[in-house]
């Protein structure tokens, strides 16, 4: 059978219950698929249940506890009793009322355990018919009387390669820019309200039309955008905020540093890594950027890249050599950490620093590294996570959890200076970069002399 969603077999190996497209059936475990697949499908068009919410959140509350046992990786518990904290906190679960209480009543009793990887979500709430969304131009507007409407004061760039995830303004055959004003949003004028906001109110993916001034003519032309969901307008935000910081990088360290900034450590950073790595492994620095870093688990793949050693190099006969290791780095590296830099982010930090690959610069990490699988779901796929693995290093200690990766020199960003625009962390990793290479340059090795092998005479 093909495109299931899920099969189970039965204990005696007799039937298989598939699921598919939705539906479910039950037929003699084979070599082949029953012909009539329609006539295995089990009926539960007349399956109905009484849920009574506060005795599911009461069995919700229990099953928490019992799951936070099982699951979290100290049997001891850190110490707490946990026994006696059930009976603390049942006199509480008889008075919930809402699904949002119980995550509070979970959130407190998880939270004697003192884990940072324990977290409460998911599950389902009542939702009320009224959304209204936001949407985004992928800017920063301001407003301008004088100018007769809201000014572009900053739009929001993407890499120039992959025009599909331009901002909205900044879209192929947009062409509105800076200084650009937005006079009216399909045909209300944008000074006649106290936001452009309120005029882009559930109007995500849908076609706007703008009256657009532009700030160097003064003429006016209309012009269809698609604005973007609040999501996709932070993911611009940062966007662009990583893009600015590799082009500081580019242009302060003279081509002579490369910068790789990683958001997580997931799936999608596996991309972002070969996308942003492989164009600069041959630099002499590198700054590999983890602030902010939500956590994954690939640290160790990217640190076997960088582990990679160039022991001989090949020379062709036009071009210039290459190392036998491919994409081997072998330049001096800084990390740069932040407060905001988790789970698997601190693991590569850490990791850069234990296995000497090189400096480490920012403000303490978030210091949660006892890590987790998500299991231990409740009825209503809600869950008040347990941590699973804890982490320890060969001296016998347990790393990070509650305390974070500590930079070898530390650098904040002040708030004010930040604001204006500085990132005082990415300019000592420059600095450092830079007299690092000055003293302990890594150019490539120089071929040898062609050796000369013609015979007597």
């Amino acid at each position: 059978m093909e495109e299931i969603d899920g099969y189970a077999l039965s204990a005696d190996g007799g039937k298989l219950l598939v699921q598919k497209e939705g539906e479910i059936y039950v037929f003699d475990a084979g070599e082949t698929a029953p012909e009539e697949l329609d006539e295995s499908k089990v009926d539960l068009s007349g399956w109905t249940f009484t849920v009574d919410p506060r005795e599911q959140w009461r069995q919700m509350f229990h099953e928490a506890w019992r799951l936070e046992r099982d699951y979290f990786y100290d049997p001891k518990m850190h110490g707490v009793d946990w026994p006696a904290m059930l009976e603390k906190y049942r006199p509480l679960s008889l008075r919930v009322t809402s699904r949002g209480e119980l995550d509070d009543l979970l959130a407190q009793m998880v939270s004697e355990l003192s884990a940072l990887h324990t977290f409460v979500g998911g599950g389902q709430y009542r939702k009320g018919d009224e959304k209204i969304e936001v949407a985004s131009l992928g800017a920063r507007l301001a407003r301008d009387e004088a100018a007769g409407g809201f000014r572009v004061e900053r739009l929001y760039r993407s890499e120039p390669d992959l025009p599909s995830e331009a901002a909205p303004l900044a879209a192929p055959g947009v062409g509105i820019g800076e200084g650009d004003v937005i006079e009216s949003i399909n045909g209300v004028a944008t000074l006649s309200v106290a936001d452009v906001s309120l005029l882009l109110r559930n109007q995500a993916d849908r076609q706007v039309l703008l009256r657009v001034k532009d700030g160097k003519t003064r003429k006016s032309r209309d012009v269809v955008v698609v604005p973007v969901s609040p999501e996709r307008a932070a993911d611009l935000r940062y966007t662009d905020w990583e893009r600015s910081r590799r082009l500081a990088v580019e242009e302060k360290g003279k081509g002579e540093i490369g910068y790789v900034h990683l958001r997580a450590m997931g799936t999608e950073d596996y991309t972002s890594w070969a996308r942003d790595f492989y164009p600069v492994f041959n630099r002499q620095g590198l700054i590999v950027d983890v602030r902010n870093n939500e956590g994954g688990n690939i640290e160790s793949w990217i640190l076997a890249k960088l582990l990679r050693k160039a022991w001989f190099w090949w020379q062709p006969r036009t071009g210039e050599p290459y190392s036998n290791m491919h994409y081997a780095f072998r330049g001096h590296i800084v990390v740069l950490i932040n407060e905001g830099t988790a789970s698997d982010g601190e693991v590569f930090a850490e990791g850069i620093r234990r296995l000497g690959l090189g400096k480490v610069i920012g403000t303490r990490t978030w210091g949660g590294e006892i890590w987790l699988t998500g299991s231990n779901i409740l009825v209503d796929k809600g869950i008040a996570t347990a941590a699973e693995f804890g982490v320890y290093g060969p001296e016998g200690v347990w790393l990070i959890e509650g305390h974070g990766v500590d930079p070898d020199t530390v650098v904040d960003n002040l708030p004010h200076a930040t604001f204006q625009g500085g990132d005082a962390q990415l300019d000592e990793a420059i600095r450092y970069l830079e007299e690092k290479i000055k003293a302990e340059p890594v150019p490539v090795p120089k071929a040898p002399a062609y050796p000369n092998k013609a015979g007597p005479g």
